[in-house]
């Protein structure tokens, strides 16, 4: 089972090194082999996806990332921003389903701003399509206007776009996976300004139609953002494009208490996967050894039951982070008063400790 490891800028070298802690206790037969992305590889290659990186994404089985970026890249042409390597590692290795679950543990309903009865058992699928969209939309750009309210004036663009085949897949997606869980999908768009999303919502609602046993509604955009925060459990499985996914998913994260929480995989047509913790990079806390590594530990987890399949190993990491937020250990992003307080290194620690111990009891 080969693995890239990229762990990238910030605080993703520090919960990339917990999440490969705990990977190793658990004797798998892995082939691990780190490389530099982001920022830390324009620094050494003069590019954040340099081809010795992108080769071995593309040989590994899957790739497990940190987080790219720091403030002090923000002048470099945009081509060569840190965020272009991730954006690179989608399209390239054709990364199209983008899964966020944003599940909240009952030990931690107290770390989120909602009332607990709101948020209880909370366990959101949401299920982003990452190729497509105005991320990717050609064309874009800066000129001058010639028409418009300020003809003559400086304005910039860029082209939302979504073709039939891109909607179909990963509509089939979520169905699929609402099949194996609540049979309900929430289909969500902007369909009544933009045409784009008229045409998303045509092509799902045909495709609904292979799957009689799942329920589809659709709701607007800015209606899912507020019923996300006034009725989560209302939602189980929500597919939506780039940027509507890329806002709601943050979103979600925050009703679990952290984004320090929140895992995710990015899977292409091979179920080749990229891994990454929902978070950035963090430059404010890197190198302070205070970082939540569970969403990389749990997108660690993800790795092991979407491509490596070995879903008792999965089941094996997210009982023992479990374990370990019943036993009252947190981080300083879910720490209250009456738990205790611990370091990024130590988080990985008592990950660590709880498998052993259900490895020696098995």
């Amino acid at each position: 089972m080969k693995i890239a490891v990229l762990p990238g800028d910030g605080i993703g070298t520090e919960i990339v090194a917990e999440a490969v802690k705990v990977l190793n206790v658990l004797e798998l037969p892995f082939e691990m082999e780190t490389a530099l992305v982001g920022g830390a590889a324009y620094e050494a290659h003069g590019h954040p996806l340099p081809d010795s990186t992108l080769n071995l994404a593309r040989a590994a089985d899957a790739i497990l990332f940190g987080a790219v970026g720091d403030w002090k890249y923000d002048t470099l042409d945009r081509p060569l921003r840190p965020e272009q390597a991730i954006l690179g590692l989608r399209k390239n290795l054709g990364l199209f389903a983008n899964f966020r679950p944003a599940i909240c543990y009952e030990e931690l309903v107290g770390a989120s701003s909602l009332k607990p009865e709101l948020i209880s058992g909370l366990d959101i699928l949401i299920i982003r399509e990452l190729t497509g969209d105005i991320y990717f939309g050609q064309p874009r750009g800066r000129r001058i206007a010639t028409d418009g309210h300020f003809p003559g004036a400086e304005e910039a663009f860029d082209t939302m776009r979504y073709s039939r085949p891109e909607i179909e897949r990963i509509a089939h997606v979520a169905f699929q996976a609402a099949q194996k869980r609540s049979k309900r999908v929430t289909s969500v768009d902007k369909a009544n300004v933009l045409e784009t999303f008229q045409f998303w919502k045509d092509v799902v609602t045909e495709v609904s139609k292979q799957y009689p046993d799942v329920a589809l509604d659709h709701m607007y955009v800015d209606n899912a953002a507020m019923q996300l925060v006034k009725e989560p459990k209302r939602f189980d499985v929500v597919v939506t494009g780039n940027m509507f996914g890329d806002i709601l998913s943050d979103e979600a994260s925050m009703l679990t208490g952290s984004i320090g929480m929140l895992p995710s995989a990015s899977l292409n047509s091979q179920n080749q996967g990229l891994y990454e913790p929902s978070h950035g990079s963090a430059p404010d806390i890197a190198g302070k050894n205070i970082a939540n590594p569970l969403a990389t530990i749990l997108s660690a987890a993800m790795m092991l039951r979407f491509s490596l399949n070995q879903p008792q190993a999965a089941d094996r990491i997210e009982s023992a982070v479990k374990a370990v937020l019943a036993s009252g250990v947190r981080t300083t992003d879910i720490w209250s008063q009456g738990t205790t307080k611990v370091s990024t290194r130590e988080m990985g620690d008592a990950v660590v400790a709880a498998i052993t111990k259900t490895i020696t009891k098995g």
